[in-house]
């Protein structure tokens, strides 16, 4: 078997769709409180993106307020966040404890790979306990480039690793394990484009199905 998987988070271990509506309208009802919004909740627009590191989101989200109110409503939605995964209103992916079980008693190592922010990867380790099972998690503050390429490049370098695959729902998934020259494993899961997904090298509809795949993979 490969020595290796890296795991994308949102949308590929983690159903943030769970908490996603409840933290972003909680954090759009803030920017009412204080007139800086008038409108729906753009939730379809950030599903859309969904993937991108944080500040791009609000970038996106926000394009003509100010960037102190952009930071301002992600520390807003990120405490939300937590607050909601802390209360558990979010879930893993079913399958997500079989399949780390089965990897772990075949000696293969278990990274996450996240453009989710520090605090929130955190709390989601700490309440599904998933360090029982992944040497590291790894988020894209770590990265100067905000670059999931150079994140999977780090966690390469860092645990010396030749032979890996990358298992994600997005493109920026499967572009970090091609330019690292690694095999994607695309999700075709609640946030994943098949156009995106499509140009995985092997693509999956439940995470089971990595327990007959990677052996298989590394058979010859």
């Amino acid at each position: 078997m490969t020595q290796s998987l890296i795991f994308d988070m949102d949308g590929t271990l983690f159903q943030t769709d769970r908490i996603l509506e409840l933290s972003l309208e909680d954090t759009f009802n803030q920017l009412r409180s204080i007139q800086k919004w008038d409108a729906e909740t753009p939730i379809d627009t950030y599903r859309e993106i969904m993937g991108v590191p944080l500040p791009q989101v609000w970038e996106t989200l926000l394009p003509h307020h100010s960037e102190a109110v952009r930071e301002e409503m992600n520390t807003y939605f990120l405490n939300s966040l937590i607050e909601n995964i802390r209360n558990g209103k979010g879930a893993l992916y079913p399958n997500v404890v079989e399949v780390f079980e089965y990897l772990k008693k075949n000696g293969c190592s278990i990274y996450i790979a996240s453009n989710g922010l520090t605090e929130y990867l955190k709390a989601i380790v700490r309440h599904y306990n998933l360090d029982h099972w992944v040497t590291e998690t790894f988020s894209i503050q770590q990265i100067p480039t905000l670059d999931k390429a150079d994140l999977v490049s780090h966690i390469l370098e860092k645990y010396n690793i030749h032979d890996a695959a990358v298992v994600g729902d997005r493109l920026s998934d499967i572009n970090a394990a091609k330019k690292n020259s690694l095999t994607a494993i695309g999700c075709r899961f609640d946030f994943a484009r098949e156009e995106e997904i499509s140009q995985a090298d092997l693509v999956i509809d439940d995470l089971i199905e990595l327990n007959t795949m990677i052996p298989q993979m590394y058979a010859n």
